[in-house]
């Protein structure tokens, strides 16, 4: 065997290991690849998850209003309770120095 004869040779062999690697490339993209009607399928899903999502955020915001709006009638309410008792206070002491009197 003459040196171009191996080197005819030895480019065969790098060149059908060459296709060799490809061809297994190409493959194992096609069978881990997703389908067409599985990126429908995904796509689907996540505007599904996406509206759910919204309707979260919607349903959260609605909760917040209503919680200050409770927030503001209850400070609302302590403040008229504290108030009438101060004048309940006020009221009794007038009494008592009213009876205290005769």
């Amino acid at each position: 065997m003459n040196r171009t004869e191996f080197v005819t040779i030895t480019t065969i062999i790098l060149f059908g290991v060459f296709v060799l690697g490809w061809f297994a490339s190409w493959l194992i993209g096609r069978l881990t690849r997703p389908s067409q009607a599985d990126l429908a399928d995904i796509q689907d899903k996540l505007r599904q998850v996406e509206r759910e999502r919204d309707k979260a955020i919607a349903l959260l915001t609605e909760r917040e209003t209503r919680l200050s709006t409770t927030q503001a009638e209850l400070d609302s309410a302590i403040e008229g309770l504290r108030e009438s008792r101060t004048e309940i206070e006020e009221l009794r002491d007038y009494i008592e120095r009213r009876l205290s009197r005769r």
